[in-house]
């Protein structure tokens, strides 16, 4: 595993790579880094190139505020890595940036992996049940009390577990790493003020790149509908629910992960 860190604006992006032939890209989530990627990065390097870094504000990347683009820190990534094209794998914040990157140089991505993505300009539910909701406001009221490891629980619950689930369904190894990566993020200092195209779920038609959407059954219920609406407006998306996860399947199922991700990989259509 080489790892590298490249400037992009006020920002150094720290990263990892490893293997040869053609690009595989990890995006992580808002509750994450690069880190959540271990078991993937693992399973392809042997047939890939694969690579994940850390955005503004995650993991080991130093930055100071100003404004700027996540999608442009991306391809400052594979600009200085010399990728000019690649497969895109995102989860929430990373599939949205994954889709930003796919409508704007759709000739640099081979294929698009889209799990439980956010999607600029997608629509939010009016209200949410009154048992998802509370949890959000726990969340949301320990962290204006900076109570930052209450936060960090109460999203382990939301995010790893699922909002419906048992606290602490998701243990061990899994749990451990959640809670040190989403540490990092409700500590640190805003990055400053993201570009993010605000328009991206009315333009879903346009993407060219054949995608696969992956979600699990224990995410939140509007996330699963949003994942399921995407497989109908984005053109011939494949769409695959992994059963007993939340929001993060590849990280609390890794094997069912890899093995539908080989298979997307690997089909020539």
């Amino acid at each position: 595993m080489r790892s590298f860190t490249i400037t992009s604006g006020n920002a150094e992006l720290t990263g990892v790579e490893d293997g040869k032939g053609a690009a595989l890209v990890f995006l992580h989530a808002g509750v994450a880094d690069k880190r959540m990627w271990r078991d993937q990065m693992a399973a392809f390097g042997d047939r890939y190139r694969v690579v994940a870094y850390d955005r503004r504000g995650f993991g080991e990347t130093r930055y100071k505020p100003e404004t700027f683009s996540h999608m442009q820190d991306l391809r400052a990534v594979l600009d200085k890595l010399g990728i000019e094209q690649a497969n895109l794998v995102g989860c929430s914040q990373g599939g949205r940036f994954a889709v930003d990157f796919a409508l704007a140089y759709p000739k640099r991505v081979s294929k698009l992996v889209l799990v439980a993505p956010a999607i600029g300009g997608a629509p939010q539910p009016d209200e949410l049940p009154d048992d998802i909701d509370n949890l959000l406001q726990q969340a949301e009221q320990a962290e204006d009390q900076k109570h930052y490891d209450l936060v960090n629980r109460i999203e382990a619950h939301m995010w790893l577990d699922g909002p419906r689930s048992e606290d602490g369904r998701v243990p061990g190894s899994a749990r451990d790493l959640f809670l040190r990566m989403n540490i990092i993020p409700l500590k640190s200092p805003s990055p400053g003020k993201d570009e993010a195209a605000k328009d991206s779920f009315k333009r879903l038609k346009e993407i060219v790149a054949p995608t696969l959407l992956i979600w699990g059954d224990l995410d939140f219920p509007h996330l699963q509908e949003r994942c399921a609406l995407l497989g109908k407006r984005i053109k011939g998306a494949r769409s695959e629910l992994i059963p007993g996860t939340a929001h993060l399947p590849n990280l609390e199922q890794p094997k069912k992960f890899n093995a539908l991700l080989e298979a997307f990989l690997t089909d020539a259509a």
